[in-house]
């Protein structure tokens, strides 16, 4: 593994990390516990040596991934925080207080991209070890599991046919500009006064005339679609960069406010889908499906996360807990003994049913299993800390590789928030019981 550069044979005069932080802090405990030699080996695996600058050292990159999100932040804000915070940079394995950043911002992007989901997996899974190691959870509290899906959203703007519409004349105008190809009219101003006029023409219920500025972008559109075709025909390179954002544009001109399908909901994130969960304050949510997995019993470090995987394609709930608890015993070694769900499970097709107990059962429920039933309304507070507080509401990272990777960082942040109270609280715990020891017998 690559360790962090020592500078303090270049200034004798600089103090080491160790000097200056509070060693009992939960962090640098949390620090101490995590197995960094395991995340190196997931993380090396796909760093190719050869010439050129060497990489980050893996320490570096877990810890930035777990600070950020542990503590919800962006990676510019991540970036000005570590420079400041000493426990932040003893935690990546700093050894000297740094006063400049030893990274560029970019590279935590490079990075996400270059791991992916299955080796990111890995800090999920380390912060499960470190909570079985720790007493925080035990084995038997990984046997049965609560199950759920929630949406994650994209960060994009609520689709409209007129916005989808006049985005797709800018960005074409724009591509064909910059490449160079003479177009016979943009249309550009008079389509961005259509877009307004169909918005006016709705909110004053006179959808006749919303309707007609709809069809006036629409032709427009169309005009610019084959206008271009007809300036690049032949052109290999032109066509080949004016391919994907042609489809996309045509898609959106043609699909319809009712069709049933695949439908282009954002032009920087196609992968985006429309989900309807039946929430009265938000009847569709635009982003992806994510399946969560929550212990049933109630271990002593709070509610880990045990599986946070997203499911692209709007998949029945029923079908993906197959897939979703193989994954989940390949992470934790455990065998699942018992699974519940609620309604939206009905009609599964779990291999063994019987391991299985949906909201409102009651044939083969025992009173034991009663009281544990009861367990499972435990994952939806999870399931909005996850989003409030670990990065899970609004998806920033790009394509559907970031929407895997943003929900097993979430997962993973938010475990590790779970195991820096736990520490705290031992700390608290033990200097409770070392001054007790300390103080005088007539004072005890």
């Amino acid at each position: 593994m690559s360790q962090p550069r020592d500078d303090r044979q270049d200034d004798l005069f600089r103090s080491s990390l160790e000097a200056i932080i509070n060693l009992r802090h939960p962090l640098v405990r949390l620090a101490a516990e995590i197995n960094w030699d395991f995340l190196a080996k997931r993380f090396s695996s796909v760093c190719r040596v050869g010439p050129g600058q060497p990489p980050l050292p893996t320490r570096l990159v877990a810890g930035l991934f777990i600070l950020k999100h542990m503590h919800n932040l962006s990676d510019e804000a991540l970036c000005d925080r570590w420079v400041e915070n000493p426990y932040f940079q003893y935690f990546c394995g700093e050894v000297v207080f740094r006063h400049e950043l030893p990274f560029d911002r970019s590279s935590l992007t490079r990075w996400r991209q270059r791991l992916g989901e299955e080796q990111i997996a890995a800090l999920l899974q380390e912060s499960l070890s470190v909570a079985h190691r720790s007493g925080a959870i035990q084995t038997k509290d990984l046997e049965r599991v609560v199950v759920d899906t929630t949406v994650q959203e994209k960060a994009i703007a609520h689709p409209t046919d007129a916005r989808l519409t006049h985005r797709a004349i800018e960005k074409l105008v724009d591509l064909a500009k910059r490449e160079g190809v003479e177009l016979r009219q943009s249309y550009l101003r008079v389509a961005k006064r259509a877009a307004i006029m169909v918005g006016r023409y709705t909110h004053a219920h006179q959808f006749k005339r919303a309707r007609r500025q709809l069809k006036f972008l629409h032709t427009r559109l169309g005009r610019i679609i084959r206008d271009i075709r007809r300036r690049i025909e032949g052109n290999t390179a032109l066509e080949d960069r004016f391919g994907p954002l042609l489809d996309l544009a045509s898609r959106i001109r043609h699909q319809e406010q009712r069709q049933r399908g695949p439908k282009v909901y954002s032009l920087h994130a196609p992968e985006v889908e429309c989900i309807g969960k039946g929430k009265v304050r938000a009847p569709y949510e635009f982003g992806c499906k994510v399946s969560i997995a929550t212990p049933a019993t109630a271990p002593k470090g709070g509610q880990f996360v045990l599986h946070a995987k997203a499911l692209h394609g709007n998949p029945y709930d029923g079908h993906t807990l197959g897939p979703v608890i193989a994954d989940l015993e390949r992470l934790t070694g455990v065998a699942v003994r018992g699974i519940h769900g609620d309604k939206g499970y009905r009609g599964h097709t779990y291999p063994d049913r019987f391991k299985v107990w949906i909201s409102g059962q009651i044939r083969r429920v025992t009173k034991a299993i009663r009281r544990e039933m009861r367990r499972r309304a435990a994952v939806e507070p999870v399931i909005g800390h996850l989003k409030d507080d670990h990065r899970m509401r609004r998806n920033y990272l790009k394509g559907r590789d970031g929407d895997r990777i943003n929900a097993v960082l979430a997962a993973a942040g938010f475990n590790f928030s779970l195991l820096l109270r736990w520490f705290e609280e031992l700390l608290r715990v033990l200097l409770l019981i070392l001054c007790r020891h300390l103080a005088p017998p007539h004072l005890a």
